[in-house]
């Protein structure tokens, strides 16, 4: 932690980029007061009460990272400060009931179906409850698409080219399984054989991000030794897991699992980035004619550095005319559960992302990150513009059929 604290000279570069900083203008709002903040407090010349209201705002989206000159790592500041504030921290009872229902519903598949499912039937009370749990029930889809098992293994169409892993995930199982089935075809036609682990679970990203460590070590050791050595690549889809897996050196730092965590991380790849490495071959034929606003997850952008990956894809489409969106480097609001600890902010900045969305006058949504589509397809529908909103990865995949992506 000192290291990144002692490396901040207070220039300003990461200003424009932080959106708290840009809805807020408070200067402790900004990564640089944060660093300020929790410096104070590690020093103990400030009170933790008094640092956690402005650390627990940060959306952790990393834009400062990039922005910053000096290379500050306020990763890894922010990781091990909020999981130290964790254990000290007071919380109330609705808070601690609302970080219940996050810990041990998002992780799990079928926990985290059951609780979605029960939540249609509270939707009707949202005005009674506490803002945290309206704002549960407010991300909620209506419906959820049926459950669909995967197999373990996809051979390749044609000359294998590569044999990987596929990381399933977790709330993307429920809430979009399609983004996986789209990333199978994408990867067999591109002469990718895949590996999909039975007994896999949930990576640890979530439990990361929100201070939660013990919870992220143990279900991320889980998968250490569920995927073959002789992988390619370990593939993720949600730039959340992706940052988290990449996080896992400073997550097992000091612990007998480390190296293993070392070398589970170097093997991960977001699937876009592995496409574009490998030479995606994508078809003539082509979907109807789409105007594609890409947005830039910020796990992806900012945390992994991988934002021409998905965009040369997307040109290769097609029929597919891209679109850039204004203020493209800021958070579109989701960040992990932070919607959900946050609404209030939360709810500012994903208007201003939709917003810039609609701006560009594109009829197609398209991103790296289930976090953010959810984020993205509330807040358009609140503008009264819901247009749709698809993974990267799903308007590939329709690329081989000649199939409209949204139909």
């Amino acid at each position: 932690m000192s290291a990144a604290v002692e490396a901040c000279v207070h220039c300003g570069f990461c200003l424009a980029t932080c959106p708290t900083y840009k809805v807020l203008g408070e200067e402790a709002d900004s990564p640089r007061g944060r660093i300020y903040l929790m410096k104070s407090e590690l020093e103990g010349n400030l009170p933790l009460t008094d640092v956690l209201p402005y650390v627990d705002r940060c959306l952790g989206c990393m834009a400062c990272v990039t922005a910053c000159p000096s290379g500050v790592a306020y990763g890894d500041l922010l990781t091990p400060f909020r999981a130290r504030a964790e254990q000290q921290r007071p919380r109330s009872l609705p808070d601690k009931v609302a970080r219940l229902l996050i810990n041990r519903t998002l992780p799990y598949p079928a926990l985290f179906r059951l609780a979605a499912q029960s939540g249609r039937f509270a939707k009707p009370l949202r005005k009674f409850l506490p803002e945290r749990f309206a704002a549960m029930l407010d991300l909620l889809p209506d419906r959820l698409p049926p459950a669909a098992s995967l197999p373990e293994l996809v051979p390749a169409l044609g000359k294998r080219r590569a044999r990987v892993g596929l990381l399933a995930g977790c709330v993307q199982q429920v809430l979009a399984p399609a983004i996986n089935r789209a990333t199978l075809t994408v990867l067999a036609h591109n002469g990718v054989e895949v590996v999909i682990p039975r007994g896999q679970g949930c990576c640890g990203s979530l439990a990361l991000h929100t201070g939660e460590t013990d919870q992220a070590r143990a279900l991320a050791a889980k998968n250490f030794d569920l995927f073959p050595a002789d992988l390619d690549a370990i593939i993720t889809n949600a730039a959340g897991c992706g940052s988290g897996i990449h996080e896992y050196g400073l997550l097992f730092a000091g612990t007998p699992q480390e190296e293993t965590a070392r070398r589970f991380a170097a093997q991960a790849q977001d699937i876009a980035a592995f496409l574009d490495s490998l030479g995606a071959q994508l078809p003539a034929a082509a979907p109807p004619p789409r105007v594609v606003a890409y947005h830039d997850a910020c796990h992806l952008a900012h945390a992994q550095r991988v934002t021409s990956a998905p965009r040369r894809l997307l040109q290769s489409v097609a029929n597919a005319t891209l679109r850039e969106i204004a203020e493209s480097e800021l958070c579109c609001g989701s960040a992990g559960t932070y919607n959900i600890e946050q609404p209030e902010l939360a709810r500012q900045i994903g208007r201003r992302k939709a917003e810039h969305i609609l701006a560009t006058g594109a009829d197609l949504v398209v991103t790296g990150n289930i976090g953010c589509m959810t984020q993205l397809r509330t807040h358009l529908a609140l503008l009264a513009r819901p247009l749709p909103v698809l993974h990267t990865v799903e308007l590939l995949a329709a690329a081989y059929t000649g199939a409209d992506p949204v139909a």
